[in-house]
């Protein structure tokens, strides 16, 4: 059976979606918002699944470890709620993830020197050589993902995003002003 929504030629999308208004559209509902919403849901799917694929797959490394050593590589040293926070993973979660990197010599994980019941996750010298080599062709496939758009509208598309990333977390929009003149 044909799953229209997740299918990749765009005809066939753009035909479920007329679909599911002719089909629900004696209903009140926001159309445009359902379409946007379910097109982000499926522009995150296919640019996770090719990235696993074949960047972070073949680097020995699953979304989620990817993501832990770049929040590491980024901003340095975490304890572990802020790493699973940051990382958009439950602590259960990241516990498990910490595990099969710490087993791989990417992370290591330590007591906090002034309160022992807390953790502090390091990213470790493999773990910052596999983020550094993995890293630049994770952007180039970013790159091939947007090369339809215009600098503008990926700039646009970024800041309509974290609009509606805020409005669903329930916190504030912050402008993104000051960081880089065509971010608004």
């Amino acid at each position: 059976m044909p799953r229209p929504l997740h299918d990749s030629d765009a005809e066939v999308v753009l035909e479920a979606e007329r679909d599911i208004r002719s089909r629900l559209g004696a209903r009140r509902l926001d159309f445009e918002s359902m379409l946007a919403i379910s097109n982000i849901y499926r522009a995150a799917n296919a640019v996770r699944n090719r990235m696993e694929r074949e960047v972070l797959g073949p680097s020995g490394l699953t979304w989620g470890g990817f993501t832990i050593l770049f929040v590491l590589w980024v901003w340095g040293d975490r304890e572990t709620g802020q790493l699973a926070e940051e990382c958009g993973l439950a602590k259960g979660t990241l516990t498990g993830m910490l595990q099969t990197l710490e087993k791989g010599g990417l992370v290591a994980r330590s007591r906090h020197e002034t309160d022992g019941r807390r953790v502090v996750v390091t990213l470790d010298g493999p773990g910052r050589d596999k983020i550094e080599s993995v890293f630049p062709e994770f952007n180039r496939y970013e790159a091939k993902f947007t090369s339809d758009l215009s600098a503008e509208e990926r700039l646009e598309l970024a800041r309509l995003l974290r609009k509606v990333t805020a409005t669903a977390d329930g916190v504030q929009l912050v402008s993104g002003q000051g960081l880089d003149p065509r971010i608004r």
